[in-house]
């Protein structure tokens, strides 16, 4: 099996979080946490020192060795606690969508790690929710857990509705985070409702191909559908054929975004082509996940 998450990609991710570390504040790191570092005696991980910050949390044996100031921190019982729900679908292993879903979880959970948050990472596939790493607090936790991502097969259907309702989630204590292609007739709405009735912040990511955005296929063609093979589409994709996929695609998108926005959830359309930085730098930040 293909190793989406190793070394090269965590460096990858280890670079993305140092450019954006110094305008990073509101749902990813940043201010959150000013006061609550110090009230605990169990340690979690440590932090290169800002100007600024409480210079009696310098660990000083750190500066000995390394010649750079780091501060120590410790576990807060109100610190966030970022959750992340991968849709693991059939549909998921098509154009590659969830190979940039499971990037897109290992990156969001580095971000939240390094700032301290804890984080919890599922899968879902039927209606069941699968644990990939759940309560992890700092950056060698992560590292024993993230490779876990790996493992994940994408098959079958997700009721993401069944399985987040299943789910303990906490009462207005940080992200909860939905990465699909949300191409399925259930009522996955209900699922946002749910955790905004908990007070937590929502952001939903759809991932899709430009094939499936635009594609490219002319002529007589047999569509199967990936989650179902007694279901296809026989036919000749005319122009005529073409305006109406796109209307349908159209209707799939506004879908989750009408509704995102009615529950004062983020939501974002993300095309398997565009990349991470550009999804971070540009997309994130023009939304204020990050800035």
């Amino acid at each position: 099996m293909k190793q989406i998450i190793d070394d090269q990609f965590l460096e990858q991710i280890e670079l993305l979080q140092l450019s954006i570390h110094d305008i990073i504040q509101g749902r990813f790191g940043g201010n959150h946490k000013t006061k609550s570092y110090g009230s605990s005696v169990e340690f979690a991980d440590y932090r290169e020192y800002i100007p600024g910050d409480d210079v009696s949390k310098i660990d000083w044996s750190v500066f000995a060795r390394t010649d750079n100031l780091f501060l120590k921190l410790f576990l807060d019982e109100r610190q966030l606690h970022t959750k992340i729900y991968i849709d693991a679908s059939a549909s998921m292993g098509y154009f590659s969508k969830g190979i940039r879903a499971l990037e897109l979880a290992a990156s969001l959970a580095y971000l939240s790690i390094k700032y301290m948050d804890k984080v919890s990472i599922y899968y879902v596939q039927e209606n069941q929710l699968y644990g990939i790493m759940e309560n992890v607090v700092g950056k060698d936790s992560y590292l024993n857990y993230i490779n876990r991502l790996n493992e994940v097969e994408f098959k079958g259907e997700s009721n993401l509705l069944e399985a987040i309702l299943k789910s303990n989630v906490g009462y207005g204590d940080g992200n909860s985070i939905i990465i699909s292609d949300f191409l399925t007739d259930l009522p996955y709405e209900y699922s946002i409702d749910h955790l905004r009735e908990k007070r937590r912040d929502v952001l939903c990511l759809q991932v899709l191909s430009q094939e499936e955005l635009n594609p490219s296929k002319r002529g007589k063609v047999i569509l199967y559908d990936s989650e179902n093979n007694e279901r296809y589409y026989k036919n000749n994709i005319t122009q005529n054929v073409l305006e109406a996929y796109q209307e349908a695609v159209k209707y799939v998108t506004n879908r989750i975004k009408n509704y995102c926005e009615i529950r004062d959830a983020k939501y974002l359309l993300i095309p398997v082509e565009r990349s991470l930085q550009d999804v971070f730098f540009k997309d994130f930040m023009s939304m204020e996940i990050v800035k």
